[in-house]
């Protein structure tokens, strides 16, 4: 079972990036309050490394247990793992390097120094998504544990930006990593955007995840919203794809909102 899309629309990204950050505060402390632990999936991109700038400097990022979040990306650049453009890389300086996290929790696809190709560094990530599956497993003898394909750990949220050509992670418009169904880590050649080469988790494994929150800032973005919103096929619109258990979450600016549909918008207090 999916969640339909929730629209909340704030008035800039300065803004924007502010909410989320709130957002995402609020949502790892009661997950740790339910569970003891929390898993994020993070993404790159302007809006998705600066609001992970405004969790690092929000006081209130204290009241989450740092050391008890798990850390995965939705995908990464195959470059080598001191480029300036891994996803992984900027996110330790907006956040990681500012916060009290756990180096065994935190879990950064392969980079070309290690592996030989793309599709290498997706069979180690997947590799490690079914370790972490199993330990979860292992560790949760409970009678209510949740529904979800045995080779995932439980993914609390998955953020994901948007391109202008409407794709999401590293999941393009009519490429193969968009129709694949079976792999949970693909391998991603060709990039329309540079680098050519990335690793990128497929839409089957974003799916898994509880709440999908997808950030979007900008009027270049707005007709990629506008068409995932609107129920476009997935293969040509990668951001129509993505569906949380429980809820799917569309966090954009006005710029980005203008095309959306009517019936979906509903307009963010101010600080949601």
């Amino acid at each position: 079972m999916s969640a339909d899309p929730r629209v909340s629309i704030h008035p800039d990204s300065e803004v924007l990036m502010a909410a989320i950050a709130a957002r995402l505060i609020t949502k790892l402390v009661d997950l740790q309050d339910t569970h003891g632990e929390a898993t994020i999936v993070l993404t790159g991109g302007s809006m998705g490394i600066g609001s992970l700038k405004a969790v690092a400097d929000s006081p209130a990022s204290r009241a989450v247990d740092w050391s008890k979040v798990n850390f995965w990306w939705g995908d990464e650049r195959f470059v080598g793992s001191d480029e300036a453009d891994r996803n992984a890389r900027q996110a330790h300086e907006a956040l990681l390097a500012h916060i009290p996290v756990d180096p065994a929790r935190v879990h950064v696809p392969g980079s070309s120094d290690e592996f030989a190709t793309p599709e290498d560094a997706a069979a180690d990530y997947a590799r490690q998504l079914n370790e972490a599956a199993a330990a979860e497993h292992a560790a949760d003898m409970s009678d209510d544990r949740p529904e979800r394909p045995g080779n995932l750990p439980r993914l609390d949220i998955v953020l994901l930006g948007v391109g202008p050509d409407a794709h999401v992670a590293s999941l393009f418009p009519e490429q193969a990593g968009i129709r694949e169904t079976d792999l949970a880590v693909v391998g991603v050649r060709h990039s329309p955007k540079p680098p050519p080469l990335r690793v990128s988790l497929t839409l089957p494994t974003i799916n898994t995840a509880a709440e999908v929150w997808i950030v979007v800032a900008g009027e270049d973005k707005a007709g990629a919203v506008g068409l995932a919103l609107a129920g476009a096929n997935p293969v040509q619109v990668p951001a129509a794809g993505p569906r949380g258990r429980s809820k799917t979450l569309w966090l954009i600016d006005a710029n980005a909102a203008s095309r959306v549909p009517e019936q979906l918008v509903r307009k963010a207090p101010s600080g949601a």
